[in-house]
């Protein structure tokens, strides 16, 4: 598998749809980078840049115009083993989706031991934020997994951390270098601070909001 990252795409394309069963859309593209998760779905024009791992996942799926950017670190736990971890977890699901004209930027951490499902129009946005959606259990003395939700027409500001079991509604913004642990359910919000809260009602006239395109000039 190493050799064929250093074939050209429009080869190494046919290869990974005929090898694994992925489904690539022929204006799709993956750099040089190391995606190989159980079933990859890329619509038309999504994107993954160079330099970024991805594996250990059930499912990686791109909506159309959805990018993941350079040196991004995105792992799971896999389904179907004999480890004792998440076992009681029979409904877990190791899978990234990211909605339509939707990014995630670049180099940052993405824990999908359960699931992360990004929206549409969204932007995950800066260095260095994490998505974490698991962690020990100290009451229960176990590993344990949550899915994390970020809604439609978001930004995630950099350096950010979102927690298992936290969600960010439809057209909210979290600030920069917060910590976001719960569910939220007020769109057109700012969030953020440590842990994250309310902090401003958002105008749903912003132009971020009304967006058709997702790249930002």
């Amino acid at each position: 598998m190493l050799v064929s990252l250093l074939l050209p795409w429009s080869i190494r394309r046919g290869w990974l749809e005929k090898q694994f069963g992925y489904s690539l859309h022929p204006t799709s593209h993956i750099g040089l980078a190391w995606v190989f998760p159980d079933r990859l779905m890329m619509g038309p024009h999504s994107s993954i840049g160079h330099l970024t791992v991805c594996k250990n996942l059930a499912l990686v799926e791109l909506g159309a115009h959805a990018t993941i950017g350079r040196s991004n670190w995105i792992t799971g736990f896999p389904l179907g083993t004999d480890s004792p971890h998440f076992a009681q977890e029979t409904d877990r699901r190791p899978e990234l989706i990211v909605g339509t004209h939707s990014a995630i930027t670049h180099r940052h951490l993405v824990d999908c031991t359960s699931s992360i499902t990004i929206g549409r129009f969204t932007t995950f946005a800066g260095f260095q934020s994490q998505m974490l959606t698991h962690s020990i259990d100290v009451e229960q003395n176990r590993q344990r997994s949550m899915p994390i939700r970020i809604g439609d027409y978001c930004f995630v500001g950099t350096n950010s951390v979102l927690l298992g079991g936290s969600a960010l509604p439809d057209y909210c913004v979290l600030g920069a270098k917060s910590l976001l642990n719960k569910s939220f359910t007020q769109t057109h919000r700012l969030y953020g601070g440590v842990p994250a809260r309310e902090l401003q009602e958002l105008s749903p006239d912003y132009a971020y909001f009304q967006r058709t395109v997702g790249f930002i000039v």
